[in-house]
Formats: C-alpha cells, sequence, structure tokens
C-alpha cells in the first residue's frame, strides 16, 4: 500500500541548497526549554489540562483539521483549535478553542503566548506566516517548517520553488498584476489558459480563458476570490498558466517522517472550477509514472522539510508527469485513506509530527474490496446546512458517511464526504455517489 523509501537523518542537510534543518528536527519540549536542533524526540504524553501535557495548536479547525485533532487525541496530546469563526469543525473534538484573525500578525503573536503550544501546525492557507517564522525561530515547532507554509501559501512562491529553483516540469505561467498583462499574457501563452489568484483556496476565483471575452471576467473574478495582498487599493496578483491537456490528475500523498519518506499509494480525483469533487485509490498507474511521480514528490518535500504529510498534485499526460501544487499538509482528496488505508493521512499526520514511527500503511477492506472512494457533499445557499438522508446513505454496500458540522453556509461549501470500497475503482465510485446522491442537504435560515 506504502512505498518506504531510504531514511534520510534529519540532522542531514535536506537538499543542496539546504542547511541542516533544526526547523525540521526540533525536540518536542515545551518552549522555555532549551532545544537540540540535531533531532525531534517523541513525546512522553501526560494528560490533556496537566502542565506536562503535550500542546498542539491548530491554525485552522475545518474538516481536515477535526481528522488531525481526533488523531492527536488518540495519542494523548491537548488539542486547541484556531479559527476566524466559532463552532468550526476541528472546535467540536478539541480540547479547547479559540476564535482568532489569524490574518492579524498581533493577534497569532498573542494566541501563541497565550497557548504556548509545542506544536503549531497550520490547516490553512490564510495566516500571517511571518509569525510562523518568529514563532519557529523562538522554539516552537511549525509543522511542516514555517518556511514550507509561507512558500505554499502562495501560487507564485511554490511554482518559483517547483519550475526555478528545482527545475521540475510545470506548465508554462506568467504573473500578472494588471488586466492589461493578463490580456498579453492570456496572448502569449494562447487560449485556453487557467487564471488562479496567486492567494487562495479550493478554487477560489479560478477560471478559464476560453476566448479573448473571456478576459475581464476572469480578472474580476480572480480579484473577488483571492485573498487581500495588505496593500489598500492594490489588485490581487494572479498566476495565468497555459493549459495542460492532461490524462488524469493525481495526489501523491507523501509522509517526511523519523525514519525518512513514504508515498502512499496515488490518489485519482476529479475537480471542478479547481475544488475536489471525488477521489479514489487503487487505479492502475504505470511503473514510470509512479517513478516520475515520486521523484518530483521527494524534490519538492526534501526542499521544503519537515515532518508530516504533504499533498503533491500532478498532472499525468501518457507517461510524463507535470507538476501541479503542493500543499504541507493533510490533502482534501485524501479524505479517501478514511476508508483505504488502516492509517488515514490524519494519523499518519499525527504521527510524523510528533516524531513517532510511520511504519508500514496497510490496504483495509472486505474480501475483493481492492479499491475505496471518496465524494464530496455541497450546501448552496446562505444559513445552517442541515444533513439528512443518513440512514439511506449507510445503507449502500460498503458506505460511510463523514458529515462535518459546519456551523453555516455562505454561497456553496463541503459539509460532508461519502466513503466506499469496491471491487475496482468504477464499483467504488459508483458507491460512494449513490451515497452522497441519497443524503438530503437543506440550508436553513
Amino acid at each position: 500500500m506504502s512505498t518506504p523509501q531510504t531514511p534520510q537523518s534529519p540532522q542531514s542537510p535536506l537538499s543542496p541548497r539546504s542547511s541542516p534543518s533544526p526547523q525540521s528536527a526540533q525536540p518536542l519540549t515545551a518552549p522555555s526549554e532549551q532545544q537540540s536542533p540535531g533531532r525531534r524526540s517523541a513525546p512522553s504524553i501526560a494528560p490533556p489540562g496537566h502542565p506536562d501535557a503535550t500542546r498542539v495548536l491548530l491554525l485552522g479547525s475545518g474538516e481536515l483539521g477535526k481528522e488531525v485533532a481526533i488523531e492527536l487525541a488518540r495519542l494523548g496530546v491537548e488539542v486547541v483549535a484556531a479559527d476566524r469563526y466559532a463552532g468550526a469543525p476541528a472546535m467540536q473534538v478539541a480540547h479547547s478553542s479559540r476564535v482568532v484573525d489569524m490574518l492579524d500578525p498581533q493577534a497569532l503573536r498573542d494566541l501563541v503566548a497565550e497557548v504556548r503550544p509545542h506544536v503549531v501546525i497550520p490547516e490553512i492557507e490564510a495566516i500571517a506566516t511571518e509569525v510562523l517564522l518568529e514563532v519557529e525561530a523562538a522554539g516552537t515547532v511549525v509543522v511542516p517548517t514555517a518556511r514550507a507554509t509561507r512558500l505554499t501559501m502562495d501560487r507564485e512562491g511554490i511554482r518559483r520553488l517547483a519550475a526555478e529553483t528545482l527545475g521540475l516540469p510545470t506548465s508554462p505561467y506568467r504573473f500578472v498584476d494588471t488586466l492589461d498583462d493578463l490580456r498579453d499574457a492570456a496572448q502569449r501563452l494562447g487560449l485556453p489558459c487557467v487564471v488562479k489568484p496567486v492567494m487562495s483556496s479550493s478554487g477560489k476565483g479560478q477560471s478559464v480563458i476560453r476566448t479573448a471575452d473571456d478576459v475581464d471576467a476572469a480578472w474580476d473574478y480572480a480579484q473577488t476570490g483571492g485573498r487581500a495582498t495588505g496593500v489598500e487599493g492594490a489588485a490581487a496578483r494572479v498566476i495565468v498558466e497555459g493549459f495542460v491537456d492532461f490524462d488524469y490528475e493525481l495526489t501523491l500523498l507523501t509522509v517526511r517522517h523519523v525514519a525518512g519518506t513514504t508515498f502512499l499509494e496515488p490518489v485519482g480525483h476529479t475537480q471542478v472550477d479547481g475544488d475536489y469533487r471525488e477521489s479514489w485509490q487503487g487505479q492502475d498507474v504505470p511503473a514510470v509514472v509512479l517513478e516520475r511521480a515520486q521523484a518530483v514528490a521527494r524534490a519538492v518535500t526534501d526542499d521544503l522539510g519537515g515532518y508530516g504529510v504533504f499533498g503533491v498534485e500532478l498532472f499525468v499526460v501518457g507517461d510524463e508527469v507535470v507538476f501541479s501544487e503542493v500543499s504541507p499538509r493533510p490533502h482534501d482528496t485524501g479524505l479517501v485513506t478514511l476508508v483505504s488505508q488502516d492509517l488515514s493521512e490524519f494519523a499518519l499526520h499525527a504521527r510524523a509530527v510528533l516524531g513517532l514511527p510511520v511504519g508500514d500503511v496497510l490496504r483495509t477492506g472486505g474480501p475483493g474490496e481492492r479499491a475505496a472512494a471518496s465524494c464530496a457533499v455541497l450546501a448552496e445557499g446562505e444559513g445552517v446546512p442541515v444533513v439528512g438522508g443518513l440512514a439511506e446513505a449507510l445503507a449502500v454496500p460498503a458506505a460511510q458517511v463523514r458529515v462535518f458540522g459546519k456551523p453555516s453556509v455562505s454561497g456553496r461549501r463541503r459539509v460532508a464526504v461519502t466513503l466506499a470500497r469496491g471491487a475496482d475503482v468504477e464499483e467504488a465510485r459508483a458507491r460512494a455517489r449513490a451515497a452522497a446522491a441519497a443524503l438530503q442537504v437543506e440550508v436553513r435560515p
């Protein structure tokens, strides 16, 4: 199920261009204690609330953070979940929670000073990452590293790293700051081309320019969907990408841990408007594609450093692999691992960031169940999402449901996921879709 790789010592340089990295290998001691830069030792676990408890601060408390919080709690870790709104999914299972604007540097500093975490786990991109650099320099572990979080929070940082520093295959691209520059970039790259805000998530602000008439609308949509630049009146910077006519997309979940790097079975997936809709494991991937995918994932994750799960998104064209993006945290397409593996990506993340062994990852399922799939369930409107039809969904063979418990929706939002196993990918996907279709989502005022 997993592909263990040759262990690499966290005391060694992570790549030819990086130095021995204390940020990727720090012991889990209290911030006030002396820290050794040489290794990260696994903690002894005292009960949550005890002065010697191991405390983890989650920055972002969505559905992925909820699963991470559950896995940390299973290991006896005290979890503090933070987000910009109350009642977020991870807050519902954490030991305590805080509501804070994580883009406000001083508010984030105050939060860290209050909680005094041993480990900070960013779960979203919308964070004042300069504060994470300060926190890490002061001796607290930031997962995977503060540098990795900063680089991957915007598409420019990670694209320049992948294409220009590491020399990995990517789509052709341009960065633009004005509508006129977008017109020029679209002409140079050719149509169709893809427009994305440099800073956004879950497909917000992303669109495809198919004709010259689409340029203005694509610019406007990118400006409304991108995160603020921090400069009043300034436009949101945009990346324009040449269109990749791929055969399929993969996420290669890559786990960096005390014993080296482990690649999980590739996750196939589909996206709509840049946002995940379905994912599956059990797809046949040619050996040459798998080898190239692992090489790309290793290059990127070794440079970013640290411990934890990385979601490396790839396009596959024939036998060629093209790098798309990387998330330095569990990936939404990896929700399928909740039923496909004995250790989900969330369990692996919890183990890795604590310096605990990962071991071999095994596929789960009954006789003849060689594949698994997930299907996102959306709510649309303004109000409180209420999910019904669970009995009907769970009547689908080998199906499971996770309801996220989001307190509200505004527009379109993922509120649940269905999971299923099957004899092959087609059967698993059909079952996950059938379970999703059985759910009834109502948005109440």
